[in-house]
């Protein structure tokens, strides 16, 4: 069975977990405290980040690079189109939400609310808060644009730039920061992508001393 080294709130895990599910890739799910450098775990990943995938005798690093190369062995169910723009398009986003997504907003609430207080690296910086939190507003309404001109993120059919979106914006529920009544258009996509059986596992999180809201686990909020 693979096993995949993972922080359960981490949006990279949750988005090599997502893709692993859907495409029904059984998978035994590791916490790993990256921020210890563990020497075996360092060892895995000399960069000392999570996710860490292995799978068919292989060590493999990175979301990114991990999410391509499932697709790549495990091509179905799709979650890249076939057309070279189509997946220009999907990289684009998934890219979007791993950077620009994840710089703004994620490491400015997550981080600051729930990983300084598991890594005891003091306390939240408000400054960052207060700026995650106007960042998020933006990156909704951008997301609702889109959704308004398309069924999924980056086209008619459900990709890894839903999975990557999703991964960070679930993480981000889990702590209530998320303001799903900005857009009936996002929160109707996230309904929807909750409720796939991939998002099962990760509906079903615990984090010790960080208790989910009540409709973090409601399929229909």
């Amino acid at each position: 069975m693979a096993k995949l080294y993972h922080v359960p709130l981490s949006p990279f895990s949750r988005k090599v977990r997502l893709s692993l599910a859907e495409k029904k890739i059984e998978c035994e799910l590791i916490e790993e405290r990256y921020w210890e450098k563990d020497a075996d775990f360092m060892r895995r990943n000399p960069a000392g980040k999570v996710p860490v995938l292995r799978i068919d005798g292989k060590t493999m690093a990175e979301s990114a690079a991990i999410c391509e190369w499932i697709e790549e062995k495990y091509p179905e169910p799709a979650l890249m189109p076939r057309s070279a723009d189509a997946r220009f398009e999907v990289r684009r986003l998934v890219s979007w939400f791993d950077d620009k997504f994840h710089h703004e907003v994620t490491s400015k609430l997550l981080y600051e609310r729930v990983n300084k207080k598991i890594m005891k690296a003091g306390f939240p910086d408000s400054s960052n808060v207060k700026s995650g939190a106007k960042a998020i507003k933006y990156h909704l309404e951008y997301m609702s644009w889109l959704l308004d001109h398309r069924r999924w993120l980056a086209g008619d059919v459900m990709t890894l730039a839903d999975f990557a979106a999703a991964a960070h914006l679930s993480a981000l529920d889990y702590i209530s920061d998320v303001d799903w009544n900005r857009s009936a258009s996002v929160k109707d996509w996230y309904a929807k992508i909750k409720s796939r059986p991939a998002f099962r596992s990760i509906l079903a999180d615990q984090v010790p001393g960080f208790p989910p809201p009540p409709h973090y686990a409601d399929l229909d909020f």
